[in-house]
């Protein structure tokens, strides 16, 4: 079988562009998973607690970052839950580093409602995320003593390029 000069031609052009198409892919994943929060004990009724962990976010384009806004979200024990916040920090403002805008101090339900959006910055493909949780009594009421759990989960999602 002869191959034709107009047939290479047309498998070296496909060959390229299926190339191109493959290489521009983009890369995004975490590090890790966050590290377990210990928040200090809360000693009087009005008193809080707060606590952090970083974990570092691999990309090569844009993301916005989701979280759960489920009960499993809120800090709660066997009889009693607690105002459970939390808040999303980047070491990058997405101008001069990949980042974003901090995501303030806002209730589990209702925390990253609308994502948070992670900018690329050319040549800079990571950056550190650091979620911090804030744990009070609701206004006029005393939670019981004992360990209170939550589990809050973020999921990143591609927006390119």
């Amino acid at each position: 079988m002869k191959l034709r000069v107009p047939h290479i031609i047309s498998v070296a052009i496909l060959t390229l562009v299926c190339s191109e198409l493959l290489m521009s892919q983009g890369v995004m994943y975490w590090e890790s998973n966050f590290d377990p929060i210990t928040l200090p004990n809360i000693t009087m009724q009005t008193g809080e607690s707060e606590g952090e962990a970083e974990v570092t976010l691999f990309t090569s384009g844009d993301a916005e970052i989701s979280a759960d806004n489920t009960t499993t979200a809120q800090l709660s024990s066997a009889t009693d839950t607690l105002l459970t916040e939390y808040k999303l920090r980047f070491d990058g403002d997405g101008t001069t580093k990949t980042g974003g805008a901090t995501a303030g101090f806002s209730s589990y339900d209702s925390f990253l409602s609308t994502p948070a959006y992670v900018t690329y910055v050319t040549d800079d493909n990571d950056v550190k995320v650091k979620l911090s949780v804030n744990a009070k009594n609701y206004n006029d009421q005393l939670a019981n003593a004992g360990t209170y759990t939550a589990t809050q989960t973020l999921t990143v999602h591609w927006v390119g390029p």
